[in-house]
């Protein structure tokens, strides 16, 4: 049986890969034991872009979380709260498990995106385990 520990260490040590399909999508494959596979990503939740792309723009991004049946790919349990987000502005183009989401960049105040103390996979990591040990159970 898998520890919290072990699935902690899995969830921040395995790298994030673009989605290809999806424009903004980024995730984490985990195989588990027993045919699962827990898959550890973020999406666009909302953006604040003005229509001239040469102006501000921020775009607020939410962590989810499933474990699937990796034979069917049948959902065993996911988690799209959009409780942990995190804003990022035009300015970055490199999404890492290690960037700095905390700076404002050229966003104006009225459109200052809603900073989140969730801004790493090391932030959110010991609660997305022992939620998916819940479902492994």
């Amino acid at each position: 049986m898998l520890t919290k520990d072990e699935l902690v260490e899995r969830i921040t040590e395995t790298e994030l890969e673009k989605i290809p399909e999806k424009e903004e999508v980024y995730e984490k494959r985990i195989f588990l034991d027993d045919n699962k596979v827990l898959i550890v990503g973020y999406d666009i939740e909302e953006s604040f872009c003005e229509e001239d792309p040469q102006e501000e723009c921020g775009i607020t991004y939410f962590w989810y979380w499933e474990l699937r049946d990796s034979e069917n790919w049948d959902l065993i349990g996911e988690n799209k709260d959009k409780d942990y987000t995190f804003c990022i502005d035009s300015e970055k183009d490199v999404w890492t498990d290690d960037s700095d989401y905390s700076g404002e960049g050229s966003l104006s105040l009225t459109q200052m995106c809603t900073w989140s103390d969730q801004n790493h996979i090391e932030d959110i990591a010991e609660e997305i385990a022992l939620e998916v040990l819940e479902w492994l159970e």
